[in-house]
């Protein structure tokens, strides 16, 4: 299989189903029986493939992840219970007390929160830097960093860096580099192509096919050397490439209890099917969308990777060919003037979701970040009188009709 949308529909099944089913079922279960003691053993140990509890793996959720990991060309693939548990498990998988992770500042307000009012109480630092300028990223990472963490395209901010120039100062440096890719999915960006070693992201996004469930995925491509990493070195001696994904499945995401739910899976199996049709129509709604808000008085700028005034537009061709995503954001003149458009709107619903089907608006000062002094939000980007709007794949016509009665509210 060569095509994206051909390995997201018909997957890697292992086993045929006892009754012939084209659909791997929904195991809802918890425990998994068998034959001797000495098979149930191997299976503890790692040793012979086999589910023993749902808690650690299961026949859903596995299928599940073989399709994800198809389509992202990578080695291995763990699905978790949410996208921030899915960051939590991989840096506590990769650092301890004493280390620091390299990231920055333009990310979102929950993984900020992780870092400095979580991780940072259990000693590990957190060193924000401008991705925009690799120079800084490479003065920030010394012999106790344990990782670089960035967003393929930030959120709110919409900033893009440059993963190629990254990556080459993290593989020099011996440092994994990871992404999360949860706006752009293994759809429009494939990033083990730019050296990218680990993916991030919450499939309760594009993935799940229209906020059906809650999910997240850890995405390892096999191209990190795990004996450069502290944590891991005595792991690779005997799993190699595998040493993350074995000390998640045997550790870290087995001890924290943040399992997929076999139920999720399968929906989120399910969104995989239609992932590149909504992709692809979410992302001409919003180059559309934004390109008619650009030509509006009321609207003072529009911020979009997909537009060729946006200072990210040859990166977004660049990394994701060219189409920059189903988020936007656009500033008005005053915080009041965001809630009069906002509150105008009738189609459009007001809710902290992104990449739905169905579109979605929200004043991130006021919502998401607002656990944040009003000098952090500034440093994050994120300011009073933006908007963010996140495009769905209704018709472009009812969309611009709604926008225009918010406008007018103004």
């Amino acid at each position: 299989m060569k095509g994206f949308s051909t390995k997201a529909i018909h997957g890697m099944r292992f086993k045929k189903d006892v009754h012939g089913a084209l659909r791997t079922p929904v195991y809802d279960n918890v425990a998994f029986e068998y034959e001797t003691s000495r098979d149930i053993q191997l299976a503890f140990e790692g040793k012979k493939p086999g589910h023993s509890y749902s808690r650690i793996s299961n026949p859903t959720v596995d299928d599940f992840e073989q399709r994800v990991r198809l389509i992202s060309n990578a080695m291995g693939v763990i699905a978790v219970s949410s996208g921030m548990a899915a960051i939590a498990d991989v840096i506590l998988t990769l650092a301890e007390t004493g280390t620091n992770i390299v990231s920055t500042k333009s990310i979102f307000g929950n993984t900020y929160s992780l870092f400095e009012h979580t991780l940072k109480h259990w000693g590990l630092e957190v060193r924000y830097v401008s991705m925009n300028n690799p120079e800084e990223v490479e003065q920030a990472i010394d012999e106790n960093t344990r990782a670089v963490f960035l967003e393929a395209m930030t959120n709110p901010g919409l900033e893009i860096a440059d993963f190629e120039a990254i990556g080459a100062i993290t593989k020099a440096r011996q440092v994994p580099l990871i992404v999360d890719s949860t706006v752009t999915t293994p759809y429009l960006f494939q990033g083990k192509k730019f050296g990218v070693n680990i993916e991030i992201l919450s499939s309760t996004k594009y993935i799940s096919g229209g906020a059906t469930s809650v999910g997240g995925l850890i995405i390892d491509h096999g191209n990190f050397n795990w004996k450069q990493s502290p944590k891991l070195v005595e792991r690779a001696k005997t799993r190699g490439p595998m040493a993350l994904i074995s000390a998640l499945r045997q550790e870290v995401y087995r001890n924290m209890g943040s399992c997929l739910s076999a139920h999720n899976a399968y929906l989120q199996s399910l969104g995989l099917e239609t992932l590149s049709l909504r992709v692809n129509q979410s992302c001409a709604n919003t180059k559309q969308v934004a390109e008619f808000l650009d030509g509006q008085d009321a609207v003072v700028s529009v911020h979009y990777p997909g537009l060729k005034s946006s200072p990210y537009y040859e990166l977004g061709v660049k990394y994701f060919g060219g189409k920059g995503g189903g988020i936007l954001t656009f500033d008005l003149e005053s915080q009041e003037a965001c809630f009069q458009f906002m509150d105008a709107l009738k189609l459009i619903k007001r809710a902290t979701n992104v990449n739905d089907n169905k579109t979605m608006i929200i004043h991130p000062y006021s919502t998401i970040f607002c656990e944040y002094s009003a000098e952090e939000r500034l440093s994050m980007g994120v300011r009073p009188t933006m908007i963010r709007l996140s495009v769905g794949i209704e018709d472009l016509d009812d969309l611009q009709d709604d926008i225009i009665k918010g406008l007018e509210a103004i």
